[in-house]
């Protein structure tokens, strides 16, 4: 029977793999490929036109506005306070957002508590790849974090920063199709 179940999954795999390929141009893992990204961000109660890739982890409480897009592989930990993410907001593939680190009690022995803190992405926010972003931070609109970011402060509107730790490196100017990054 397992090797029937594994047979008939494999062959489900190469023939989604196939169409995805010829349609879409793209080569997705099985679990990405096989389920739909809107659906489940409608099951979490995301936003309307929100995606989700199936590979996300989703902890806690997590409430994402409408037209937002979670890649693949990213983790959304809201297991010890909120995470809030507005709308018309891109989280990038393999983007962590933690609602707690337990740094300092590691270093202690267990002696010090854990952070714990709410993150806020408002609307019109873009989150490069592989970034970072630490317990107790607000992200506010139309901002941007570069890839490869550690985010553990503030970001205030219309601010694109990078690094690790991340700083400012630039600003978001203009509206609509006017808008435009410029940096320092």
């Amino acid at each position: 029977m397992t090797e029937t179940l594994l047979q008939t999954l494999q062959a489900l795999y190469r023939e989604n793999d196939e169409m995805l390929r010829h349609t879409y141009h793209r080569s997705l893992s099985f679990q990405d490929g096989l389920f739909d990204r809107w659906e489940r961000a409608k099951r979490l109660g995301f936003g309307d036109n929100t995606s989700i890739y199936n590979s996300a982890q989703v902890f806690g409480e997590v409430s994402v506005g409408a037209c937002s897009f979670i890649g693949a592989f990213t983790i959304l930990d809201g297991g010890y306070a909120p995470v809030r993410i507005g709308a018309y907001v891109s989280i990038a593939a393999g983007v962590h957002v933690y609602s707690h680190d337990t740094v300092l009690w590691s270093l202690s022995g267990g002696e010090a508590p854990k952070r714990v803190g709410a993150v806020t992405i408002e609307d019109r926010c873009y989150v490069g790849s592989q970034s970072v972003i630490a317990c107790g931070v607000h992200i506010a609109s139309c901002s941007v974090v570069a890839a490869n970011s550690f985010v553990n402060r503030n970001v205030p509107s219309r601010t694109i920063v990078g690094g690790s730790p991340a700083i400012p490196i630039g600003r978001v100017e203009g509206e609509g199709s006017n808008i435009r990054m410029v940096f320092d």
